[in-house]
């Protein structure tokens, strides 16, 4: 009894030294106030996009350049891992809340054209892909280890709490000021998240301090090339090609939601779906932190398993409501599966390599996700909504049983039991470590 005593005042002592984290905390607040200016941005542009051309083409277009930069975070690694991190993020956001600018100037001199919009937004999406490696490799160095896994689902909640909610604001304060005024709101969120970064202390490193020389990028392609042969061979190889299969999934779901929508219940549905798929990423990353202890290999086959189910449940709901809650559903497991690879990657490697493996494994991660939406889209009109969004299910269904089939995947530890053997471990030929559970 005295045990479990211990243990609970152990883990009510770490939660408290976490939230008693001036330097975690001011990155946090960066973090949410960067996700709100994501989030007004995307609805924004592309609201405009389409009240300058009336075209669902440019609406599209739009729509797949937002996506793409994501899928390009391998070309930002190795310049996180040389740059100053706090100097990377206050710049980025600098850079942002000047360029957002151009669109209300333009509009103010009767020069803004769809061409500028197509232009700028991609551009505040790329510049986007240096300040999510440059936290991820910031936080571990601020928190302690027995912390990331907290500190992760803190961040997950901002990410998605931020999206869910300001995704449904954008739409009113569009009504309220107008898409071009929107932007003006946009750049102050972005001179806030300056504010909260530029107070923020990371321990230096030998290699790379904030006071450190000026910005060297010589290396490059070497810097890169050492991030991808980190992850050659290991598990995490295998675990950032299965993600990429359910974001592909995601991608042919997100192309085919309106449709799917109007036929069931109208935008009034459609915004309840996007609302409840960020809800179930909420919540999944709420409860990652309380399943630490469970064998990771088992919630990926097990979670997606019963995505899987949830997702099909949904598609041939008979009422809109019971769909909706089926999609929050589906989107738990994403959520817990999210914080918890992340918190092994940050655990596993080697700090001075972290920003590039990290934006490695996002941009092949995400790569397909513009390319599930652009097939998504083709399927969807010669087969129907219905059908695609069924099949679009079976990428969960793949990760599964993957998964279950594949021994040093299925035999993953807990979070909380994290070896670096058994992660980094390139697969050759079997081992005793292999032949037991």
């Amino acid at each position: 009894m005295s045990q479990q005593q211990d243990a609970v005042t152990t883990a009510d002592t770490e939660q408290s030294s976490l939230w008693n984290n001036r330097d975690f905390l001011r990155l946090l607040f960066g973090r949410f106030v960067t996700n709100a200016g994501d989030s007004l941005y995307t609805i924004a542009g592309t609201w405009l996009v389409y009240d300058l051309t009336g075209s669902s083409f440019y609406t599209g277009l739009a729509g797949a350049l937002l996506l793409l930069p994501p899928a390009l975070q391998f070309v930002s690694g190795p310049l996180v891992d040389r740059w100053p991190l706090i100097r990377t993020l206050v710049w980025t956001q600098l850079l942002q809340a000047v360029l957002i600018l151009s669109i209300p100037v333009a509009a103010y001199f009767n020069r803004l054209t769809v061409e500028l919009v197509l232009l700028t937004i991609p551009l505040l999406s790329f510049l986007n892909q240096f300040v999510y490696p440059a936290q991820n490799a910031a936080l571990p160095r601020i928190v302690d280890k027995s912390q990331l896994t907290r500190a992760n689902s803190a961040f997950s909640f901002a990410n998605q709490g931020t999206n869910m909610v300001f995704d449904a604001l954008g739409g009113v304060l569009i009504a309220l000021l107008g898409a071009v005024s929107l932007f003006v709101l946009d750049s102050i969120t972005f001179v806030i998240a300056v504010l909260s970064f530029v107070g923020v202390t990371v321990p230096e490193r030998s290699e790379t301090t904030d006071e450190g020389p000026a910005i060297d990028v010589s290396g490059y392609l070497s810097d890169l090339r050492d991030g991808v042969q980190w992850l050659r061979g290991t598990v995490f190889t295998e675990m950032m090609l299965t993600t990429a299969v359910t974001n592909f999934g995601t991608g042919v779901m997100l192309a085919v939601l309106p449709g799917f929508a109007a036929a069931r219940g109208g935008s009034i549905l459609y915004g309840a779906l996007l609302g409840a798929i960020g809800a179930g990423g909420l919540i999944g990353a709420l409860v990652a932190s309380r399943l630490t202890h469970i064998r990771y290999g088992l919630i990926r086959i097990f979670g997606l398993g019963i995505g899987f189910v949830t997702w099909l449940a949904a598609v041939y709901a008979p009422w809109p409501a019971l769909t909706v809650v089926l999609f929050a559903l589906t989107g738990v497991p994403m959520g817990v599966t999210n914080v918890m690879g992340q918190t092994l990657l940050q655990t596993v490697a080697p700090e001075d390599l972290l920003g590039r493996v990290t934006s490695v494994d996002a941009s092949v991660a995400t790569l397909t996700v513009p390319l599930g939406s652009l097939l998504g889209g083709v399927a969807g009109s010669a087969f129907g909504v219905v059908p695609t969004m069924a099949a679009a299910a079976f990428s969960f269904a793949f990760v599964s049983l993957y998964f279950g089939f594949r021994p040093r995947l299925r035999r993953l530890p807990a979070v909380d039991n994290i070896t670096e053997e058994r992660f980094l471990r390139r697969e050759t030929a079997p081992s005793s470590t292999d032949s037991s559970e």
